[in-house]
């Protein structure tokens, strides 16, 4: 008899399978920053290493049309977020703002805080984002129905397949996002087809897509998000583009951060929290006054997507959590260290995007593009 687990897993990959053999269909996936530091375990490559372009060489070889990079899309949910609480800073509303990108910790304040829902940034997860730009911008620069595009995300996370199927996930009810698979799901599709991940070329991600900034890369771990949105959001304040870029007191793997950010003349009270139990710990210490915050990033698994429960755990080393984390986090940093534009706003397909499509940050057809609403 076949587990729930197995039959979900096996559901999801004979899905991918059909939509992948519709020659009707334009086929289009974008991939997580943390899969590409996760996937290649599961060909027993050493643990950490960054398969980014044999990942993306496989995915053709399974028949994708287009592969993007989701990082692209976290460079879109930056400019919001990082927007949307300079506004709410500025005018001291709906303070602490708290990051709304990982759906297994919206789930948990909806459900155990909803008082409190409004302080969650409004902003839809990366992923998400990105479906509803490449079901738009992409569609129309290239002239494809968007009826016909099928977007399928490939996630370190297993909540983004509950994610995708919650009304608001639509924009003029097309689905953002048709398909969630897990890295170790990208695996076994790839074992069934008998692609050698380790003995691939190199491939690039797809253009106008495929640009993405280092402050992408890093929303895969803990302080991530944090950090690339006080990237932008620093700029935002300043009127001006700062020379910095890292915020070191917002990285680490303890599961409760806190931190206050020199902005200018501004002290931002800032708190990164990995882990549900501390997300619990944190929501009390607001509601019972002693936490005293302006923004908050809230991941629920611990170390951040990086960990999720769709990443694969066992390889030819013995288990080790820590050390996977670790690793893991050092090649996400290093792309970040290594990329030609490390704030969102200085990405140019998100420039050109916003110019054509999007307006400016915050604008009504962003709102409605790349926003949600909480239905409690």
């Amino acid at each position: 008899m076949i587990s729930s687990s197995k039959f979900a897993r096996y559901d999801a990959i004979t899905k991918a399978f059909e939509i992948l053999n519709d020659s009707s269909i334009h086929k289009v996936c974008q991939t997580a920053p943390s899969v590409r530091v996760g996937l290649g375990d599961e060909f027993v490559l050493p643990i950490g290493t960054n398969v980014k372009g044999k990942m993306i060489t496989a995915l053709r070889l399974l028949g994708f049309d287009r592969v993007f990079d989701t990082n692209t899309g976290a460079d879109f949910t930056i400019m919001e977020e990082a927007n949307e609480f300079v506004d709410r800073y500025e005018n001291q509303e709906n303070l602490p703002m708290f990051t709304s990108c990982c759906p297994a910790w919206v789930m948990f304040a909806k459900k155990n805080y909803p008082d409190m829902c409004k302080y969650l940034s409004t902003c839809k997860s990366p992923h998400q984002m990105f479906g509803a730009i490449i079901k738009s911008y992409y569609a129309n620069k290239f002239n494809i129905p968007k009826e016909k595009i099928k977007v399928i995300s490939i996630m370190p996370c297993i909540a983004k397949k509950a994610e995708i199927a919650q009304p608001e996930m639509n924009v003029n009810g097309i689905r953002d996002v048709d398909l969630v698979i897990s890295t170790t799901e990208l695996a076994e599709m790839m074992k069934r087809k008998n692609i050698d991940l380790e003995q691939l070329e190199d491939g690039d991600y797809d253009s106008p897509m495929g640009n993405a900034t280092g402050a992408g890369a890093i929303f895969g771990v803990t302080g991530g998000v944090m950090e690339a949105s006080l990237r932008t959001a620093a700029d935002l304040l300043e009127g001006e583009s700062l020379e910095k870029i890292q915020y070191k007191s917002v990285r680490g793997y303890k599961g409760i951060k806190q931190a206050t950010v020199k902005i200018g003349k501004r002290r931002i009270r800032v708190a990164v929290v990995s882990g549900i139990q501390n997300a619990r710990t944190i929501m009390e210490d607001i509601k019972n006054g002693k936490a005293k915050l302006d923004f908050v990033e809230v991941m629920s698994c611990p170390g951040g997507c990086i960990m999720g429960a769709g990443q694969p755990f066992m390889s030819k080393n013995a288990w080790d959590y820590e050390t996977i984390q670790h690793l893991r986090a050092k090649a996400l940093y290093s792309i970040d260290e290594k990329s030609t534009y490390r704030k969102a706003h200085e990405n140019p397909a998100l420039i050109d995007v916003y110019k054509n499509l999007l307006q400016a940050p915050g604008s009504e057809i962003a709102e409605k593009y790349l926003h949600r609403k909480y239905e409690m």
